[in-house]
């Protein structure tokens, strides 16, 4: 009787075993698809001993769920339980190694850069690698636009429910950060640029001594940026047992791959800073930098990272990423005024062979003495005729120039122009930057030195975004209002709610994680989608089934939205190309459009005009697609909203 039981129970398991066979598997990360699997597997002994058969098995979490429910050789509550790793939403950060103390090693000399980065300091810690496989990643590595994979590392999931996976770039030449230059910048620059498409955010490791600098520097040569790109370095090398480097570079990471902050910034000390308005108020303390006009864009607590969207600074034209990379900083200079400086002095600088600009560090609110018979002012206003732009700026840590006082009136009236509170750092890569622009004059970038062109200066105008403590209900109220008038096209009623509301609509989410910007992209007025972009939405966020607007916008089929959105900076995302890859056979025009297709068909889109026809004459064909994939009818979810994609 025993064995009759045994037997009737092995049937019964056997029985069971090809019954479970529908398994929802997870294709691309927002696709998914039906298909019948085998219950049998070698990835899993454990697991197969626990079902009785002969092969080891493994399941996904769907197959453990049923199995337990069914109460399959008892029920498996802590595998049943568990969320598969490829469920977890992942952000690609490129870490840019330039050099610094960061990756420094004890030396008989002294400390020395170290080579090899990703395996010696950041492999073996934890909270910088998860153990998961190290897949690979694509890197464009050079100027001949050659790719190489680079092994990856990933966190482990943050407080935020996503993990970061990364992998490291190092300059074949590290670099000693008191002796870079423009050509260094360049070379920072250009990496980004040749891997912008590919990568969420980027993190540059960077010497402390001309860290603000490059910051300053990299803000203006880094055109239209969507993306977050944050320097940090280190105090105390990351081989060192006490040292600053772990939660800088942690801290950085954390950053870059979980909020869109378009901007270069500094991350130290827990404290990340717009570039430029950073500088370095101390030789060897952790708390090295300091950002004394402008509070932090965003402070880590131990609790979670609080950012100031109020201040945060985003593209508003209708243009894509590029970068200037030739800075005249040969041509530039930089004098301390200090008590008794004779205008001989003064003189001889503004008399220097090639030099077109000068930041003139003045005491309190921009005073300088004039010198006997005015002689010092006579001296400056002299050189301005000459051509030589002349910026004052203060050299208090705190304040701005504000010529209220007669030696500053006087500095107005010979032509020098009133720096605000830029920071030297600041002013000196700004100068640089527009004395190399195209036709510029000296007069035209006297008069762009005193205004803003990436938040160096204190703005006085209204913040974009700003997200009010305890507005919660107001807005759920407002965003679901927007996103009615966005379905609807009613450019008027838009204009009014992110008029009369609080604009940080455009940088928030719906329960299905789509922005205003996502919803626009398959609004029938292109006219709204180019009002939202033109007053700061993101065309980089991606919803919750990891979607960016133009993924939406070419599987709409709306041609003319796609066009805005590439001339305004998108690209499809690394993890949707498969996808797109997939709907492009039987749309090839719009996601040509899109970006796949050939390069030259690229360059042809971001080159051409953006049409002003209706949305309406594109012909809007977008109720239910058929896509010849697989046998059968299968649902997939493309993670667009109001629209379903069938193949068959």
């Amino acid at each position: 009787m025993i064995n009759n039981i045994s037997q009737s129970q092995t049937r019964s398991r056997q029985l069971l075993q090809h019954e479970v066979e529908a398994v929802v598997v997870k294709v691309d990360g927002g696709i998914h698809r039906t298909r019948k699997e085998s219950v049998a597997d070698e990835e899993n002994p454990a697991l197969g001993r626990l079902l009785g058969t002969t092969n080891a098995v493994s399941r996904s979490s769907s197959q453990l769920s049923i199995m337990a429910a069914l109460d399959v050789n008892g029920p498996l509550p802590e595998l049943a339980e568990q969320q598969p790793d490829d469920l977890i939403p992942e952000s690609r950060i490129l870490i840019i190694m330039t050099g610094g103390t960061i990756c420094m090693r004890q030396s008989p000399s002294g400390f020395i850069p170290a080579r090899g980065f990703q395996e010696q300091c950041l492999a073996r810690v934890p909270t910088f690698n998860d153990g998961s496989h190290p897949s690979m990643m694509d890197v464009v590595v050079n100027s001949a636009g050659e790719i190489k994979g680079h092994p990856t590392l990933r966190t482990p999931p943050t407080a935020y429910g996503r993990r970061v996976r990364y992998t490291v770039f190092e300059f074949e030449e590290l670099l000693d950060s008191s002796s870079i230059d423009a050509k260094g910048w360049a070379q920072i620059a250009h990496t980004v640029e040749r891997n912008y498409t590919l990568f969420d955010g980027f993190v540059v490791l960077h010497g402390t001594d001309s860290l603000a600098y490059t910051c300053s520097a990299l803000s203006f040569m880094l055109q239209n940026l969507g993306k977050p790109v944050i320097l940090t370095g280190a105090q105390a090398p990351m081989l060192e047992l006490q040292n600053d480097a772990t939660d800088n570079l942690l801290g950085s990471l954390v950053v870059a791959g979980h909020f869109m902050i378009p901007e270069v910034c500094l991350y130290f000390n827990n404290r990340l800073f717009r570039g430029n308005r950073s500088i370095k108020v101390a030789a060897s303390d952790f708390a090295a930098f300091d950002s004394p006009n402008c509070p932090p864009l965003a402070v880590t607590t131990s609790m979670r990272t609080n950012v100031n969207w109020e201040l945060v600074n985003r593209p508003k034209s209708l243009e894509h990423f590029r970068i200037q990379t030739n800075l005249d900083t040969t041509h530039v200079a930089c004098l301390r005024i200090f008590p008794g400086i004779k205008p001989e002095m003064v003189d001889a600088v503004l008399k220097l062979e090639g030099l077109r600009g000068l930041v003139l560090e003045t005491f309190g609110a921009g005073n300088a003495p004039s010198g006997q018979d005015n002689a010092m002012t006579n001296v400056l206003a002299a050189a301005i005729k000459r051509g030589i732009v002349i910026v004052n700026v203060t050299q208090c840590l705190t304040g701005s120039v504000s010529p209220v006082y007669a030696p500053g009136m006087s500095l107005s009236r010979a032509g020098v122009v009133a720096g605000l509170d830029l920071t030297t750092e600041a002013a000196l890569t700004k100068m640089s930057y527009l004395l190399a622009l195209p036709d510029s004059t000296p007069e035209w970038v006297a008069k762009k030195m005193s205004v803003s062109l990436r938040g160096e200066l204190t703005e006085v105008s209204q913040p974009v975004f700003r997200h009010p403590d305890g507005a919660l209900p107001e807005r759920v109220q407002s965003l679901t209002v927007l996103g009615y008038a966005i379905a609807q096209g009613d450019l008027e009623r838009v204009e009014e709610i992110v008029a009369r509301e609080h604009q940080w609509l455009l940088n928030d989410a719906d329960y299905s994680g789509n922005t205003p910007i996502h919803l626009a992209a398959t609004s029938p007025s292109v006219e709204i989608l180019r009002y939202l972009l033109l007053q700061g939405g993101s065309v980089h966020l991606r919803n919750r089934n990891g979607r960016t607007p133009l993924f939406l916008a070419a599987n709409a089929g709306f041609s003319e939205h796609v066009l805005l959105l590439r001339k305004s900076g998108a690209h499809l995302h690394s993890d949707e190309r498969t996808a797109a890859q997939l709907l492009a056979r039987r749309r090839p025009g719009v996601w040509g459009l899109a970006g796949i297709g050939p390069r030259e068909r690229e360059r042809e889109i971001l080159s051409a005009e953006i049409p002003d026809q209706p949305a309406g004459s594109l012909g809007m064909q977008v109720g239910v697609m058929h896509v010849g994939w697989m046998e059968g009818k299968r649902t997939m979810d493309v993670g667009q909203p109001r629209f379903e994609l069938r193949h068959c």
